[in-house]
C-alpha cells in the first residue's frame, strides 16, 4: 500500500468552543518511562526493563486573535481553587477528502496557561494567541 505523507497543514481541533480554526497544534507527545529493576539472585548481570508510568507534554493551540472571540478566556476563567471546567479535546489530521487519518484525543483538559503574540509597531503580521493544555491521558487512534 503505498502513496504519499499526509502533509500537516489540514487538521481540524474539537475543543468545545466556538472556533475550530487553529493555525498550529504543537505537543501531541506521549511517553512512557522505564522502569530498570534487576532481582538480586538473578544469574544475568543486568537490568530488566519494564513500561512505568505514562507522561504527557502540555499541548499547544494557537490561533488568530479575532474581536469578540473570548472563548479562550472564558475556558480559562473557569479555575478557581482545586477547580476547573475539563473537556475532551480531538484533534484529527485529515486527508484530501476531510476525512480523519489520525486522531489525538485528550481526556479531561484544562487550560494551564494563554499566551499572545508581542506587539510590535513594525510588524506586518496577524496576532496569535496560544492556549496551553493539560490533561488526564492521551489516545492516539489511526482510521
Amino acid at each position: 500500500m503505498g502513496g504519499y505523507p499526509l502533509p500537516v497543514c489540514h487538521f481540524l481541533v474539537d475543543w468545545g468552543g466556538n472556533s475550530t480554526g487553529f493555525s498550529e497544534v504543537s505537543g501531541l507527545t506521549r511517553e512512557v518511562e522505564v522502569i530498570t529493576y534487576r532481582e538480586g539472585n538473578s544469574p544475568e548481570s543486568s537490568f530488566v526493563m519494564m513500561p512505568g508510568l505514562e507522561k504527557y507534554s502540555t499541548v499547544k493551540l494557537s490561533r488568530g486573535i479575532v474581536k469578540g472571540d473570548n472563548d479562550f478566556f472564558n475556558w480559562i476563567n473557569t479555575i478557581a481553587l482545586n477547580q476547573v471546567e475539563r473537556r475532551d479535546v480531538t484533534i484529527s489530521l485529515l486527508n484530501e477528502d476531510h476525512e480523519p487519518v489520525r486522531v489525538w484525543r485528550l481526556r479531561n483538559a484544562w487550560p494551564c496557561k494563554i499566551s499572545s503574540s508581542d506587539l510590535k509597531a513594525g510588524a506586518n503580521e496577524v496576532a496569535i494567541e496560544t492556549l496551553e493544555l493539560v490533561y488526564d491521558r492521551l489516545t492516539i487512534e489511526s482510521m
